[in-house]
């Protein structure tokens, strides 16, 4: 995308007012950040898609208490395929464990029976992934008639991003790749702890075997700095629907915004949408 630079301080992410700023197409996506706006971002396209979204809020409430006094100990919103075979939860008020140092906030999840009460993979999200990148991953978790099939291998996730100029890692050429700019990594590589799969396989694991191997991924805006964001994918993710993912996310097509991360503004172009 050719387009100067804008240091515009409008785009502080701590104004006050949201509707007030400017909007920008920004680029690359990889760090153009949610917008302040992931939940909605995601939930817009679940609705789109025709999933039902269920409520449920924990908490204690003295007799004629006001309902903003009410201490909620845990809020959970679960957005559900009509098939029910596939799910996802946005888990940012519900305690998330972290990722690279940041919250879980959306969990994507499958399974190929209705009748199992467990996932057969899941999918797991920090804030700042770009918004429109998860919905792209949902369209295709949704438009595919068996969500835990998995009919290619693993290379199909590094042609995703190599066709979009990402370089392949020189020590793991069919396992890891990154941005021109070492600015974003995709890595098949052991899953974090407390990811959840079905295989059978992680559960009789001993502690000295290697570890489950699912697709990762991270921006770091710059060498030893702290994440931007992170992704990871369970082993049983199906490599099909990890390309999905990570071809928005090497998409040099821009993005919507009006709030960019601090640590990226220098990184990215930004051209007024108005």
């Amino acid at each position: 995308m050719e387009a100067p630079l804008y240091p515009d301080p409008l785009l502080d992410p701590s104004t006050p007012s949201r509707g007030a700023l400017p909007a920008y197409w920004v680029g690359p996506r990889h760090l153009a950040g949610d917008d302040g706006r992931l939940y909605d971002a995601v939930a817009d396209a679940l609705v789109d898609l025709g999933w039902n979204s269920l409520v449920t809020t924990r908490g204690r409430q003295v007799p004629d208490e006001a309902p903003e006094d009410r201490q909620v100990v845990r809020s959970t919103v679960l957005h559900l395929s009509p098939d029910t075979l596939r799910w996802a939860q946005w888990m940012l008020a519900d305690e998330p464990f972290h990722l690279g140092g940041l919250p879980v906030a959306w969990q994507i999840s499958a399974r190929s029976d209705t009748t199992s009460p467990l996932a057969d993979w899941s999918a797991y999200f920090t804030p700042a992934v770009p918004g429109e990148v998860i919905a792209d991953f949902l369209l295709a978790v949704d438009a595919c008639g068996q969500p835990t099939a998995s009919s290619t291998g693993p290379g199909v996730v590094l042609e995703a991003v190599t066709a979009r100029g990402w370089f392949r890692d020189a020590d793991q050429p069919h396992a890891a790749a990154m941005h021109p700019t070492f600015s974003a990594h995709l890595s098949l590589a052991e899953v974090p702890p407390l990811i959840q799969d079905s295989d059978p396989g992680i559960l009789v694991a001993q502690a000295d075997d290697p570890g489950a191997r699912g697709w990762q991924a991270w921006a770091e805006p710059r060498e030893g700095a702290s994440y931007l964001w992170a992704a990871s994918f369970s082993a049983s993710a199906p490599h099909g629907l990890v390309a999905a993912f990570a071809s928005s996310l090497s998409s040099t097509a821009p993005v919507l915004r009006r709030v960019i991360p601090e640590s990226t503004r220098d990184q990215l172009l930004c051209a007024p949408a108005d």
